[in-house]
């Protein structure tokens, strides 16, 4: 196991957070997400992209972006959401599932990678690709990005983990989902 996926599944045990409330909002809002990526063919794991964006939180970032999805105004209008004159879709868990698995598909389009559409996903395509060139690599576990991105998709690993295998964490598994040891699926 890597230093940044055990640094991962710290910062999320129970022991850390004391909380279930995440496992509480997997639980009610992946019925609602899991049928909309199948519906676009994006893996089932990117149902953890909300967790480690928001927390299944319909807040705003200190930067604008907002929902469960945490976009910025200009990419949720590109994907379809209506933003401004007091409406935001970008709290509306269907509409802004659709977009994100829009946004998906067309960074996996882009990448010719899952893993890479999880990392532009966070960092945007236009940085992703220059550091890809930069590097002269593509394969997101050997490259260098910068602290946010290169612990991205280690981070919907120990999200996918927690929720799956929740009394290995410190959690009460009532809360659990199917039980898996894989990591990150992105088939």
């Amino acid at each position: 196991m890597t230093r940044k996926l055990k640094v991962s599944l710290k910062q999320h045990t129970f022991k850390t957070v004391q909380s279930t409330i995440l496992h509480r909002k997997a639980e009610k809002w992946f019925p609602i997400i899991e049928p909309l990526l199948r519906l676009y063919g994006i893996p089932d794991d990117f149902k953890y992209i909300p967790l480690v964006e928001s927390g299944l939180c319909e807040g705003t970032s200190p930067r604008g972006a907002r929902g469960l999805w945490q976009f910025m105004p200009g990419t949720a209008r590109t994907y379809g959401l209506r933003v401004g004159h007091g409406v935001d879709e970008r709290n509306n868990l269907r509409k802004s599932t659709i977009a994100a698995c829009k946004y998906i598909k067309e960074l996996y389009g882009e990448f010719n990678s899952w893993t890479l559409a999880a990392a532009a996903y966070n960092n945007g395509s236009v940085k992703l690709e220059r550091a890809i060139n930069r590097q002269n690599e593509d394969n997101y576990f050997r490259m260098s990005l910068n602290r946010e991105t290169g612990s991205y998709v280690y981070k919907l690993i120990a999200m996918k983990a927690i929720i799956q295998q929740p009394k290995k964490f410190g959690y009460d598994d009532y809360f659990a989902m199917t039980p898996s040891t894989q990591l990150l699926n992105f088939n």
